[in-house]
């Protein structure tokens, strides 16, 4: 449980950091929080030969109103998402939910992001709420739709070059609400399955829906044919139920010793029911 030998260095900007990425490539890890990075590196899961400590750079830790939309620090802590009274409903809810206090204390929005754990709670609500990743490397910013962002098992588009700065939720529209609900692991908190359901209503009918799910497959996705039935229906029982019986649709369930894939099958209907139920209890 020792890590193999590494460098260790600790940048105090970001412009620091993206200049020690670029020059070690391959063989740099970024540390922000550690509780995805370290864990690995004890088992020698992972072996970098530089660790590039992000986590007392102060300019990257924060919750902040911006024009469109609220602005999280790619080193803000779960805890701080999670007490904030700006940003939507399903991410502070999602950051409530994940594994303990002394996990929540420490972890960052930006390296569970990065990590991409298939089990993991806030990808699943950023893609409810259409949020963006910012990240930065020498001399370029990049922002990448976070549906787009999560691509397979532990496996994002983020370039090897590229820090995850900065993640931005568009302001919700009026008559919106969102939630997030999962089926934990009793033990370690992970999600089986969670959902994420951000809606909007106006004149009794959904004109505009998103939904996020983990914990089901390789990776965070879309229910995008959930979506489809959601948006121009009046929301009543029947609709919902026929809009969540898709939200599975074209998933290669992850099966394993915590849940079969008909399980999570079975999890991910239930969840995403209850998700826009409560999202929709919550709109107006």
């Amino acid at each position: 449980m020792i890590p193999a030998p590494f460098q260790y260095h600790k940048p105090a900007s970001v412009a620091e950091a993206a200049e020690l990425l670029k020059k070690h490539g391959s063989d740099a890890k970024i540390l922000a929080g550690g509780h995805s990075l370290i864990p690995l590196m004890k088992l020698r899961l992972a072996q970098p030969e530089v660790i590039i400590d992000i986590g007392s750079i102060e300019s990257m830790s924060y919750v902040q109103e911006r024009d469109g939309g609220t602005a999280v620090g790619g080193t803000t802590h779960y805890v701080d998402i999670a007490n904030s009274s700006i940003v939507p409903t399903a991410l502070s809810e999602a950051a409530a939910q994940v594994a303990d206090v002394q996990v929540r204390n420490r972890g960052t929005i930006g390296g569970s992001l990065a990590h991409s754990d298939p089990a993991a709670d806030l990808p699943a609500a950023l893609i409810a709420l259409k949020g963006q990743i910012i990240t930065s490397s020498t001399g370029e910013h990049r922002t990448i739709e976070s549906n787009e962002f999560f691509q397979d098992l532990f496996t994002t588009s983020l370039r090897e070059d590229e820090i995850i700065s900065e993640i931005f939720i568009p302001s919700e529209s009026s008559g919106t609400g969102s939630a997030y609900v999962k089926f934990a692991n009793k033990a370690s908190h992970y999600a089986i399955v969670g959902v994420a359901a951000s809606v909007t209503i106006a004149g009794g009918k959904c004109t505009e829906a998103s939904i996020g799910v983990t914990g089901a497959g390789p990776a965070a996705y879309q229910a995008s044919a959930s979506v489809s039935d959601l948006i121009g229906s009046n929301l009543d029982n029947a609709d919902v139920e026929k809009a969540s019986s898709k939200a599975g649709e074209g998933v290669e369930f992850n099966d394993d010793v915590h849940a079969s894939g008909e399980y999570r099958a079975h999890l991910v209907t239930v969840f995403t029911e209850r998700a826009i139920k409560l999202a929709s209890s919550r709109a107006g």
